[in-house]
């Protein structure tokens, strides 16, 4: 698996590409067609293991409003013994998204998801769908290269969101091996962000960092912090009609204990490394993209969950 995926990116990005298009800007945005914001979308599974990371900005469109599905594959052991089981678990999300500008430094980033999830277990098939929790984020640009002339371009931006507890919680999942089999964490969360992307004629490097910290909710269950890193290398072309962005790059998550009643709970932290590639492709108003993220290294509750792999598409409306 890991030969093939080294081979399909390869092929990828040797293909033929030609100039990309740019913009100017007061402040000028080198990267306001290849940002990509790196939020995790922790709510794409109801968060702790089982972070969506699959990002939370279009590529080519830096103010889009789009929709945008997640498949998330995992296993996890149907028991507490080291000869349970395994059952295979698959989190899927719809989400609507959007980022829009309030000024010349200013975005605000929103996402609405809805999930549907099942697994099967020994007993049988297991099964929950509804609303998610809606994140809100804003970002400003801290600094960024104000003339599209200078040999190397970048931007750095730093952010701040929150997560509403509008999906649902059932504390009844906690006693599974994968507490985050949940439609919602039940809590208020608040993260911090940063991004640095540098670019020098059409390829370019973006690297992220951020922190999600989680609080308990009403049932008295806390998820753990999680903490979020990616570096992504991108390519700019432009051919015939279509602007192509391929991407390929590597992102990893770190998560803390999760608590119950202020107490640590046993098998509930971990981390994990993913490699990544994707593209993004747009024709005038319209995009679409399609990502893909595979585990390189992963340590998730004690090995009691394991991750198979991660895609998504989106289709996107440039405002």
């Amino acid at each position: 698996m890991k030969n093939t995926f080294l081979i399909l990116v390869l092929s990828f990005l040797m293909g033929k590409t030609a100039e990309a298009h740019t913009e100017k800007d007061s402040i000028y945005y080198p990267f306001r067609n290849y940002s990509m914001f790196f939020g995790d979308d922790c709510d794409a599974c109801g968060c702790s293991a089982n972070g969506g990371s699959m990002g939370f900005s279009s590529m080519l469109n830096n103010n889009f409003v789009g929709i945008r599905y997640i498949h998330q594959s995992y296993k996890s052991r149907d028991g507490v013994f080291n000869n349970s089981p395994w059952i295979d678990e698959n989190f899927n999300t719809a989400q609507i998204w959007t980022r829009i500008p309030l000024g010349k430094r200013i975005e605000v980033m929103g996402l609405v998801p809805y999930h549907f999830n099942n697994r099967e277990k020994t007993t049988g098939k297991e099964g929950i769908d509804g609303l998610g929790d809606i994140t809100v984020m804003g970002f400003y640009t801290l600094f960024g290269t104000k003339t599209d002339s200078a040999a190397v371009l970048h931007k750095f931006q730093l952010g701040a969101g929150i997560k509403a507890p509008t999906g649902k919680y059932d504390s009844a999942n906690n006693g599974s091996i994968n507490p985050s089999f949940q439609l919602g964490t039940g809590s208020w969360d608040y993260m911090l962000a940063s991004e640095y992307t540098v670019k020098k004629n059409n390829l370019g490097l973006n690297a992220i960092l951020n922190y999600i910290f989680k609080t308990e909710n009403e049932k008295k269950y806390q998820f753990g912090n999680q903490f979020n890193y990616a570096a992504t290398l991108f390519y700019s072309a432009k051919i015939d009609n279509l602007n192509v962005v391929p991407q390929l790059g590597l992102a990893g998550e770190k998560y803390e204990d999760n608590k119950d009643h202020g107490e640590n709970v046993p098998l509930t932290a971990g981390d994990i490394l993913f490699g990544k590639m994707g593209v993004e492709v747009g024709f005038k108003k319209l995009s679409l993209g399609l990502n893909t993220m595979l585990p390189i290294n992963q340590n998730l509750t004690g090995g009691r969950v394991e991750a198979n792999y991660r895609w998504s598409v989106n289709l996107n409306y440039s405002l």
